[in-house]
């Protein structure tokens, strides 16, 4: 776990959802590096608890669209709470003309309402020493996304909602931030594109490669990527820094780009 008492995090409770996989829990194993005691949120079952066990903290079982559940995870942080981090997410391929009701709620109930649900749960704990919290919105809230209508806009959704907390809690000593990823190599973006490829003939490597080539990094991140992105808004040397949105796209914006063409 390296030096807990004296990272970054040190003494401190991070409450993070969408835990068991992807930048929520490469998130929870750096945040546990650097000093903080870690509860990790979600429905990864089996995963998750290994991910509890590698982090040194408590795995609560539960939905981000269940309150109840989330009350337990809230109440399993203890009397402190420090930092939240909504890592929580889905997408579902839909296009303007053909999106179904159903996917458009599925969608914002999991990303943007189960984000709000989280935080309106704990800001009461936080307001009690300040701190901060990280949401996980996404390029596509900025970016053109034809092909995945209802998860931009559950993401440009969290941006302003998270600039919402940013004005109404600073006051209480809160901070409110949004990372806004691009392409990242997680399960959700490998069955985004194994979709694609299945679509066009060709491989999951095969369209990854491609899409290098539009990323000025030429590289799709890591989870760890990003974790790090989000262990800066949630520590001291952001203590300035609210209501902002942190772009780690690798440069690969492109507003009339599709995110999967």
């Amino acid at each position: 776990m390296g030096d807990r008492m004296n990272g970054r995090l040190a003494g401190r409770t991070a409450l993070i959802t969408g835990a068991a996989t992807g930048i929520g829990r490469a998130a929870a194993e750096l945040f546990a590096r650097h000093g903080a005691r870690t509860v990790l949120f979600g429905l990864g079952g089996p995963a998750l608890d290994v991910a509890a066990h590698a982090t040194g903290g408590v795995a609560v079982h539960g939905d981000v669209t269940n309150e109840a559940d989330i009350a337990a995870a809230v109440e399993s942080c203890g009397e402190r709470l420090d930092v939240v981090l909504n890592a929580a997410g889905l997408i579902i391929p839909d296009e303007p003309e053909t999106v179904t009701d159903e996917s458009w709620e599925t969608t914002l109930d999991v990303n943007l309402t189960g984000t709000m649900r989280v935080c309106r749960a704990a800001l009461p704990r936080l307001r009690q020493r300040g701190g901060a919290i990280v949401n996980i919105a996404s390029v596509a809230a900025f970016n053109s996304s034809p092909e995945s209508v209802s998860y931009a806009a559950s993401k440009a959704a969290v941006v302003s909602y998270t600039r919402s907390l940013a004005f109404a809690h600073g006051g209480d000593g809160i901070r409110a931030n949004a990372v806004a990823p691009g392409w990242v190599r997680t399960p959700m973006s490998e069955h985004e594109m194994n979709l694609l490829a299945e679509r066009k003939g060709s491989t999951l490597e095969g369209e990854f490669n491609a899409l290098k080539g539009r990323i000025a990094l030429r590289k799709i991140a890591e989870p760890s990527e990003i974790a790090s992105c989000c262990l800066f808004l949630a520590s001291d040397e952001a203590s300035f820094v609210t209501g902002a949105v942190l772009v780690a796209d690798g440069g690969g914006r492109a507003p009339t780009q599709s995110r999967a063409v």
